[in-house]
């Protein structure tokens, strides 16, 4: 049964506060660099000897950006040289030459994705080729989820038709905002009519699915505005959604110190835009899957929300986290068996490593069964808005509410507030504790006194 959202303004400022946003726990920050290129093949080794190794999904990190926008936190390098790129291929080929072989040929790779950066910033020659090293060094399932982020204005409508040639199924837009003045304040300046065009390239090529990335919070944004916005992007119907609220962190982030703090929305012009954005999209047949994003009913990830199978990685929601997740690239995190990975986010270090025959990795962190219980819980709110203490009691051999204990009376201030209801047999999410779904993961993160990151904002 698909829920409604339940917007209260008061409970909203109420919780409004810095969270990370799980995807993963522990969360990045909990990384450590004791964990080593070594760690990582100890564990490959033990993911092959489980009794039923599990697929492999595959994430590609491009770096490269023709321009900036200025709202971006990602891990990018500005630069017009095709050169760079081919030297980046190259380094990728090389990497997957020392990484491919430490898993058991027979492991299928069931998902593929490709981020960035913008990774429509390799020409259609460059994109054939990383397809080809891809498919020498894995064996890629015929039903293979592959995907692609795509900048509108960097791939033309051929470029399209190529990705679906070679096999990708599933694209991501980024659109952000259609207001004139909005898209120069971020120097990003993209039309309605050419998102338009790219979306009609995509269905005509047969992409299976198409998903569209909206921020909200932007400098010059307004209720008005992004209604307007709103109105444009439910037209075209793209099978998902992805509405993220822009984290304002110029300190952390060097090319939003572009943006004038006082061109942004005020608290309340940005809890506006976000309460009309729940509502239209609801009100258009979105189904609201968690977080920020929504999904037409029939899409895959409602279905696997509603079946309790939806995953959350570092790609957001997903319907194929039960695989071990492999991350080439500058910056890439991967997540084998219970451990996670990240290589370099500086190119140099990165390429040097590579050079040196040894991978890129420079932190990491093995899971302890803390940690995977903990997982386990964040996970099961996280995706599915309820918990089966049964579950987790057989899964750990724990007795559930003396182990969460503490936990348990930080919860009771939130089912007074009406955001879940909870007793011995399961924790569950209300409509009105939805939105908040973050603030009630955090309950349960034991790492969250001793971190000293700014995350974003829950809202």
């Amino acid at each position: 049964m698909i829920q409604p959202l339940y917007f209260d303004p008061d409970l909203i400022k109420k919780y409004d506060k810095s969270g990370p946003r799980y995807t993963s726990y522990p969360t990045a920050p909990q990384f450590s660099s004791d964990y080593t290129a070594e760690s990582l093949s100890r564990c490959i080794r033990r993911s092959n000897m489980e009794v039923i190794p599990r697929p492999l999904s595959l994430y590609v990190h491009i770096p490269f950006c023709n321009t900036i926008c200025y709202y971006c936190a990602c891990n990018k390098i500005i630069t017009k040289s095709k050169e760079q790129t081919e030297e980046y291929l190259d380094l990728l080929n090389k990497e997957l030459d020392i990484l491919a072989p430490m898993f058991d040929a027979d492991r299928e790779l069931e998902q593929l994705h490709l981020g960035g950066g913008t990774p429509t910033f390799l020409n259609d020659d460059q994109l054939i080729r990383l397809m080809a090293i891809i498919g020498e060094h894995f064996r890629i399932a015929d039903d293979c989820e592959m995907s692609i982020e795509i900048d509108p204005r960097k791939a033309s409508d051929d470029t399209i038709r190529l990705l679906t040639n070679i096999g990708f199924n599933r694209i991501s837009l980024g659109v952000q905002d259609f207001d004139d003045k909005v898209q120069e304040a971020v120097n990003r300046v993209q039309s309605h009519e050419l998102v338009r065009d790219r979306l009609r390239a995509a269905r005509d090529a047969g992409v299976k699915s198409v998903n569209m990335d909206l921020i909200y919070g932007l400098p010059f944004q307004t209720p008005e505005t992004f209604n307007v916005t709103l109105d444009q992007i439910i037209e075209l119907r793209p099978d998902r959604l992805s509405i993220f609220n822009y984290a304002h962190l110029p300190e952390r982030f060097k090319p939003q110190r572009r943006i004038n703090e006082e061109d942004l929305p005020t608290p309340a012009q940005k809890l506006e835009i976000f309460k009309n954005t729940m509502e239209k999209l609801q009100a258009a047949g979105y189904v609201y899957i968690g977080m920020d994003h929504f999904a037409l009913e029939e899409d895959s990830m409602v279905k696997a929300q509603q079946e309790g199978t939806l995953q959350r990685n570092f790609q957001g929601y997903s319907t194929h986290a039960d695989a071990d997740l492999i991350g080439i690239g500058v910056s890439s995190i991967g997540c084998i068996c219970d451990s996670y990975s990240q290589n370099s986010g500086d190119y140099d270090t990165y390429r040097d490593s590579i050079l040196a025959g040894k991978l890129p990795v420079v932190k990491g962190l093995i899971m302890n069964d803390e940690d995977k219980l903990r997982r386990q819980v964040i996970n099961k709110l996280i995706c599915h808005f309820q918990l089966d203490i049964a579950t987790i009691e057989a899964d750990w051999d724990v007795e559930f509410w003396k182990y969460f204990a503490e936990e348990k009376r930080e919860l009771r201030g939130m089912a007074e507030d009406g955001l879940l209801t909870f007793d011995d047999a399961k924790i569950e999410v209300q409509p009105r504790g939805r939105l908040l779904i973050r603030n009630i993961c955090m309950v349960f993160d034991q790492y969250l006194k001793q971190n000293t990151v700014k995350f974003s904002r829950v809202i």
